[in-house]
């Protein structure tokens, strides 16, 4: 049995706005196809885990004050990230996480929370905490040649600057910073981003975008996945579309 090994950081501390739906839903589209999902969370004070053991990485969101409190612990794990990113393990970063692993995040007071400088885009937050781009949010992504609609919902104080590569651009919401137009960063094998939602419930075809670079890595083949019935979902996204996009 084929199988996907998922390292799930700071669960406890990094679980803003449903995040852990993600992990559901990746399991679940992998066991609905026969494969099998191992997920090992790590927090601090777990045993040091190699990044490079695993297929794919994730983090959620958490506020200035949890970011604070991993940032160090986070980065221990420096140059062992930076490794098994060049060794194309999948990254999938949420809001505070997408911030750390940046240059730094500023918060509002202007303190500093030094991120892991493995990208060069960096954070700054608002002096208002009102504030914030908060709402639902649909970007327009490329998938594999293909270009592919991602519905999330953001909820941050942060500004992020300096991006090269973005996740995608923004056609309704904020994005990036304030009426910007484009949302997150985006790599071959990582996607950082400000969209909760969980953002894999609205967004299937990303869900299996992630599954199959993951696979075909792994067992060095082009992996075809099999269908998978997904009506329903299809069906709340026309109407959330229709909904945000429709003036």
């Amino acid at each position: 049995m084929k199988e996907l090994r998922i390292l799930y950081l700071y669960p406890d501390i990094l679980e803003l706005y449903g995040d852990f739906g993600n992990i559901q839903v990746l399991q679940y589209r992998l066991e609905q196809r026969g494969i099998k999902s191992t997920v090992v969370p790590y927090s601090i004070g777990d045993t040091h885990p190699d990044f490079n053991d695993y297929d794919l990485v994730f983090a959620g969101g958490g506020a200035d004050q949890e970011q604070g409190i991993l940032a160090e612990d986070l980065l221990k794990y420096k140059d062992n990230i930076k490794k098994a990113i060049k060794n194309g393990v999948f990254f999938l970063l949420i809001c505070g996480s997408y911030q750390l692993f940046g240059k730094y995040y500023k918060g509002v007071e202007g303190n500093i929370i030094p991120g892991l400088e493995i990208f060069n885009y960096y954070t700054e937050a608002l002096a208002d905490r009102k504030k914030r781009c908060i709402g639902n949010i649909v970007i327009n992504t490329n998938l594999n040649g293909k270009e592919t609609k991602i519905i999330g919902f953001e909820n941050h104080g942060g500004q992020t600057f300096n991006i090269d590569t973005p996740f995608g651009n923004v056609l309704f919401g904020n994005g990036n910073k304030f009426g910007d137009k484009t949302e997150g960063f985006f790599l071959d094998n990582v996607i950082a981003t400000y969209l909760h939602g969980p953002l894999l419930s609205k967004n299937p075809e990303l869900t299996d975008y992630i599954i199959k670079h993951c696979l075909d890595r792994k067992y060095n083949d082009d992996f075809i996945l099999e269908p998978l019935n997904d009506e329903f979902e299809k069906k709340c996204r026309k109407q959330l579309l229709d909904r945000f996009l429709t003036n």
